[in-house]
């Protein structure tokens, strides 16, 4: 069920009715019966990996768990008895069994989500290197349906089992609140990816009927079904033919669809969020912000800390600062230092940390080269930032320049067009079309044919650009806003016939605006995919 099906807003009006018709104490019950049958809706068959991760997650945190509780009661019984060294040996013994564990755990949760998703990628690679060595035989591909929210859950009930692991918090007793955490619907398509400490704090409590709670989750459902049906749907039309026809479009078109998808992407993805976000605060939960105004950063370090903060820290806490310390890191730290020095080598083991974060961040979006020289090309323009650094410094201590209006305008544009140009990786089906059609923006002599009616041509009419043109400016204005503080909590202290119109002009552009109505059914949320 999408988010923006009539099926799915009958079964959420229905579930927001019925969680607050039964005994509090059955509310988290009810959320994980419904979100095996949204899980459901996607494919049965689908519900035999999520049930695997979670019974594997559970049994191995309990085991985990078992070994800590053991070591703590042994320790208190024997502390008087045992030395200093065998207290550490047998820390170190605990620490073993836990690790491995832990390993079987992301073994299983980890090999579930690389044959489901990666599998024909590796056969397709295989092949074409078979074929490079002049080999006939080739591979069969398998036909395997990826299961919806794979990469989220996974990656929700890893973070889970390692902070386990790390003693950050104790095992959930349950396995079916486990179990819920897991497969909390609202998340499952586009994340945010939850950490259990924080989204466990109110989803397995009792919850009473708040008006403003309600109030303020179906404003945000809202605001979320507007960017996704006026903006982002609307738009998506010219990016598919821009997109879909490199032959034809070329240059000038090619600028147009990477600012096109820019936006579409963004009004997309934080739409689904906020319709995430807003279910869970009708049900009195609450879920993280994932976004933080990425539109206005200044350099592409500080987009990705606004841009999908949860996955930005899911792999910073679990990727980089693991791989960081980690003993064979600091082993070549150690090395490239005697053998580069100490200015050059201690770069090294950074360089690597970094180009790895970005490698399986690009993997995890998809299975496809486009996605991991996406990924690498972001760590590499990040690295090359910093080591701009020195220039950064002294450019802004002989131009007094960094504070200006006009400057901070420059950098955001600038991080805007750079990553829209990364994106195109997104785009097109392959990597070196990529960069074919990057350099047609800058070969083609194409650009005045914007001004005599070719933006007609890719789908939209002059209504439709009318529409798109005040939809942007509104989340410019709803962004420009929030800089200040909540835009709800500001329109709650309107007049009441102030309110009430805004509501009504949102309405009715989604039902009158939006790409939407009988017959239609809507596009699928891009992050969907990844």
């Amino acid at each position: 069920m999408l988010f923006t099906s009539y099926p799915f807003l009958v079964f959420i009006v229905l579930l927001f009715l019925v969680y607050y018709l039964i005994p509090k104490k059955y509310q988290w019950i009810l959320l994980l019966g419904a979100s095996y049958l949204f899980y459901g809706f996607a494919g049965l068959h689908f519900l035999f990996f999520i049930i695997v991760t979670t019974i594997s997650t559970y049994l191995v945190s309990k085991k985990i768990g078992q070994l800590e509780l053991s070591k703590l009661d042994y320790l208190r019984q024997r502390k008087n008895e045992l030395s200093k060294i065998e207290i550490k040996e047998y820390k170190t013994l605990i620490k073993s069994k836990k690790w491995k564990w832990l390993l079987l755990c992301l073994f299983i949760n980890l090999g579930i989500l690389a044959v489901m998703k990666y599998t024909n990628f590796t056969i397709a690679n295989i092949n074409y290197i078979a074929r490079a060595f002049g080999s006939e035989g080739q591979l069969s591909y398998w036909t395997i349906a990826v299961p919806l929210g794979i990469s989220y859950y996974t990656f929700q009930s890893v973070g889970y089992i390692i902070d386990v692991y790390r003693g950050k918090y104790s095992p959930e007793k349950n396995p079916f609140k486990l179990a819920l955490f897991v497969s909390f619907f609202p998340q499952l398509i586009q994340g945010p990816i939850s950490r259990f400490d924080d989204l466990s704090k109110t989803l397995f409590q009792e919850h009473s009927f708040d008006k403003r709670n309600v109030k303020f989750g179906l404003q945000r459902i809202m605001w979320g079904f507007f960017k996704k049906l006026v903006i982002a749907d609307q738009l998506s039309v010219a990016v598919n033919t821009i997109f879909n026809d490199p032959g034809t479009y070329q240059g000038a078109y090619v600028f147009v669809g990477m600012l096109f998808y820019a936006f579409q992407l963004y009004a997309d993805f934080t739409g689904g969020i906020d319709i995430t976000i807003g279910i869970a605060q009708v049900l009195g939960i609450t879920v993280k912000e994932n976004f933080h105004r990425p539109y206005f950063s200044k350099s592409i370090a500080e987009y990705w800390r606004r841009w999908h903060i949860s996955m930005g820290t899911w792999f910073k806490d679990y990727v980089f600062y693991p791989l960081s310390v980690s003993h064979p890191m600091l082993k070549l730290n150690r090395f490239s230092r005697s053998k580069f020095g100490d200015e050059i080598g201690k770069r090294v083991p950074v360089y690597i940390s970094v180009l790895t974060l970005w490698f399986t961040t690009g993997i995890w979006h998809g299975a496809s080269w486009n996605f991991i020289v996406w990924g690498l090309t972001n760590g590499v323009v990040i690295l090359i930032s910093q080591e701009f650094h020195p220039f950064y410094n002294w450019f802004h201590t002989k131009f007094k320049v960094k504070h200006t209006f006009y400057f901070r305008l420059f950098q955001v544009v600038r991080t805007i067009l750079l990553m829209s140009s990364i994106r195109l990786f997104d785009c097109y089906e392959d990597v070196p079309l990529t960069f074919k059609m990057f350099g047609t923006m800058f070969t083609s002599s194409n650009y005045f044919e914007l001004f005599n009616g070719a933006l007609l041509k890719l789908g939209l009419s002059i209504d439709n650009y009318i529409v798109l043109f005040f939809g942007l400016l509104t989340i410019l204005t709803v962004s420009l806003i929030q800089r200040t503080g909540n835009v709800r909590i500001k329109l709650e202290g309107k007049p009441i016939f102030v309110r009430y119109a805004v509501y009504y002009i949102l309405i009715i552009s989604i039902i009158v605006l939006g790409a939407y109505g009988i017959g239609y059914e809507s596009s699928q949320f891009i992050y969907n995919r990844f």
